[in-house]
């Protein structure tokens, strides 16, 4: 292994599979290109197909012997993640690897097909239920993974368990961003701890890339989400050198459950393992996050 882990680390994935949400663009493109370039079948789960199958070209043009299928899949809406999830498991007979990627950051005030506020229906809400859909078959695979990508910004991040939508409190972009991220390294921590306790040869694990460069974030219309292109240039690393903290964590052999993958000096560097923050490892915080999310999907994988 390399002192400096690049893709050509990432050992041969002949005969796995694995999908990728958000495949289309920034950090999932790169993801799938690197998972498919060590030849797995990567399954593109995105909610715009058209932009799918135009990345996907973009990966065969790099990766010419690239398995790709692309499938549509809206994380915002509950019945089309369950659609997708059934579909897939019906003529699957494996899945090596989630990977829970898709995202948005710092949207306007809005909520999902199910009622849900956005950044939290979609960045936790939606992954929580493609995964729970999933468990049977990931449990049937061995040496299975699921990996969450979180953010540097789940350190300023708090759970508000008491108004997790904003519905009675003032939306604040960011605060939902960051209650999020945090959400989705609770969410790994419960997952893995179930995961370990049934005896599961799956592990759950988590990533982020630091400060990349992606579109990630204009959605807004706030003052800082118009700052995020110009000076994203200036300042962050490439969408290639982001996706390597989670292309280590899904691929690299003896990676621990519950492991954190990020970028050496927090912001950009080589993929390395961290530990995230105190609040992200608050063990009552991730169980009670769980029981929330069964109840708000009305999905319990481990039951």
């Amino acid at each position: 292994m390399s002192q400096h882990w690049t893709t050509t680390d990432i050992p041969d994935l002949s005969g796995r599979v694995a999908i990728v949400t958000g495949a289309n663009a920034g950090l999932g493109l790169e993801i799938t290109k690197g998972l498919a370039g060590a030849g797995a079948t990567v399954v593109m789960a995105c909610r715009n197909l058209d932009k799918a199958e135009a990345a996907a070209a973009q990966v065969r043009a790099v990766v010419s012997d690239a398995s790709l299928e692309v499938r549509r899949l809206d994380l915002a809406s509950l019945a089309s993640v369950a659609s997708f999830a059934e579909e897939f498991a019906a003529d699957a007979t494996r899945l090596d690897i989630l990977g829970n990627n898709a995202g948005l950051m710092a949207l306007d005030r809005s909520t999902t097909d199910d009622g849900f506020e956005t950044q939290f229906g979609v960045n936790h809400l939606g992954h929580f239920a493609l995964t729970a859909h999933l468990v049977p078959l990931l449990r049937a695979t061995e040496g299975s993974r699921v990996v969450n990508m979180s953010s540097m910004g789940h350190r300023p991040g708090r759970m508000h368990f008491e108004d997790l939508m904003f519905d009675h409190h003032r939306y604040q972009r960011w605060g939902a961003y960051f209650q999020s991220k945090l959400s989705n390294l609770l969410f790994t921590a419960a997952l893995q701890t179930r995961f370990a306790s049934s005896g599961a040869p799956t592990i759950a694990v988590a990533a982020h890339p630091g400060a990349s460069h992606t579109d990630l974030g204009t959605e807004g219309t706030g003052a800082l989400n118009r700052m995020l292109e110009p000076f994203g240039k200036v300042f962050s690393q490439s969408a290639a050198v982001g996706a390597l903290p989670f292309l280590r964590a899904a691929t690299e052999p003896g990676v621990k459950g519950g492991a954190y993958y990020g970028p050496r000096y927090l912001v950009r560097g080589h993929a390395v393992a961290e530990t995230p923050s105190r609040r992200a490892r608050n063990s009552a915080d991730a169980e009670l996050l769980w029981n929330v999310s069964e109840s708000l999907t009305d999905l319990h994988p481990f039951a």
